[in-house]
C-alpha cells in the first residue's frame, strides 16, 4: 500500500516503563490504522528513570511481533511530530475518569495547532485501568514483582535498575 494512502497515527508518550496497558492501547490502534508509530516524548522538564535509548530498547522489542507498528521519538510540538510522520491521528488512551479532563484539553489544544489531525481516545482492557508507569516503578522499587503488568523486558530492566 502506498504510503500517501495508508492511515497513519502517532501514539505518543514517555513509556518510562512501556506496560501491558500501553500494549493493549498500541493493539487496539493497530485495528483501526495501517501504521502506528509509537513516540516517545523527550521532555526537558521531566526527569525519567530511563533514558531515551534504553526505552527506545524496551519499546521496539514489547512491539516487535506487532507488524505495522515502529518506534520514534520527537522533541517539541506533537502536532509537528504527527504532521512529519503523515499522521491522521493522535491515540490518546483514556483509563478512567480521572484521565479525561487532561486528555481533553491536550485534544482541544492540538486540534487548534492542527485542524486536520484527530484525536482518538481508547480505552483499555479493564485489567489495565489502574496500571500506569509510576505505579510500576513504584512497586519495583520495592522489590514487587510487576511481571503482569509489563514485558518480561521491562521486568528484567525494573531488575536490575533496583538491585544496585
Amino acid at each position: 500500500m502506498d504510503e500517501k494512502k495508508k492511515k497513519i497515527a502517532i501514539y505518543p508518550g514517555t513509556f518510562d516503563p512501556v506496560t501491558n496497558g500501553h500494549i493493549d492501547i498500541v493493539l487496539r490502534a493497530k485495528d483501526i490504522f495501517d501504521k502506528v508509530y509509537v513516540s516517545i516524548g523527550i521532555n526537558p522538564s521531566k526527569t525519567p528513570m530511563f533514558s531515551v535509548e534504553h526505552r527506545f530498547e524496551l519499546l521496539n522489542e514489547s512491539l516487535k511481533d506487532i507488524p505495522g507498528v515502529e518506534v520514534s521519538s520527537y522533541s517539541g510540538l506533537l502536532v509537528t511530530h504527527a504532521r512529519e510522520k503523515g499522521a491522521v491521528a493522535l491515540i490518546r488512551g483514556l483509563r478512567a475518569l480521572s484521565d479525561f479532563e487532561y486528555e481533553f484539553q491536550l485534544a482541544l489544544m492540538n486540534r487548534k495547532l492542527a485542524e486536520e489531525i484527530t484525536t482518538v481516545f481508547l480505552m483499555p482492557n479493564e485489567k489495565y485501568t489502574y496500571v500506569n508507569s509510576s505505579l510500576i516503578r513504584n512497586l519495583a522499587s520495592l522489590g514487587q514483582d510487576v511481571s503482569d503488568f509489563v514485558p518480561c523486558c521491562v521486568q528484567e530492566a525494573l531488575m536490575k535498575k533496583f538491585s544496585k
